[in-house]
């Protein structure tokens, strides 16, 4: 099977690369995927996503997204030939998040994240977002709580709250012991992967 991943926003491919080696080493033909949210369009990012996927020798799939790659991964959705077997999904903002909300208009923020940064504190947009059949969703827990702090006492990953994280797909999401930065490394995550892999192949 084929898997592609995609990171989050601010980050690079290389984040992703013990996720990549792992699957790798278990036989599974794993690509990484870029792009840069600050001097690309959502739609560019998609169509590039969207080409890659209709390339491949067949369309036996899956996609692997962490933070704004998922939102990546569902906004490409609606235009594949063929959908893909499994979707994981780590990290993902499945509602409108608080800290986009908050830094919209902060011209730095704005800078570094483009059109992209602005959407993901869209509700209109974010709801409007398809949902793959086949998915798991990962959310983390390990976020600092008090009730001075940005996030409050909701139980959170250091960026996004779990809420935010799973919306009304809270029954398909599984906690982890894990910051928003870091959950593509988990093994726990890793090997609930190579479980659900293992049941779609």
């Amino acid at each position: 099977m084929d898997l592609i991943l995609i990171h989050g926003m601010g980050r690079t491919p290389l984040s992703l690369v013990m996720l990549r080696y792992r699957l790798k080493k278990l036989g599974y033909r794993a690509h990484l995927f870029g792009y840069s949210a600050a001097f690309e369009s959502l739609n560019r990012v998609t169509n590039r996503l969207v080409a890659l996927i209709h390339r491949l020798p067949n369309q036996n799939y899956g996609l692997i997204g962490q933070s704004l790659g998922t939102v990546i991964i569902r906004h490409a959705l609606p235009r594949l030939k063929q959908q893909p077997k499994v979707c994981f999904l780590l990290a993902p903002p499945i509602l409108a998040c608080k800290a986009a909300k908050l830094f919209s208009n902060v011209w730095l923020y704005r800078l570094l994240t483009g059109e992209m940064g602005q959407l993901l504190g869209q509700d209109a947009f974010m709801n409007k977002l398809t949902m793959p059949d086949s998915v798991k969703i990962y959310a983390g827990n390990a976020g600092p709580r008090a009730s001075w702090l940005p996030l409050g006492n909701e139980v959170n990953d250091g960026l996004l709250t779990v809420a935010e994280a799973s919306g009304r797909f809270s029954h398909k999401a599984m906690l982890v012991p894990t910051l928003h930065s870091f959950i593509m490394n988990s093994r726990a995550i890793f090997k609930d992967m190579t479980t659900y892999l293992e049941e779609k192949s």
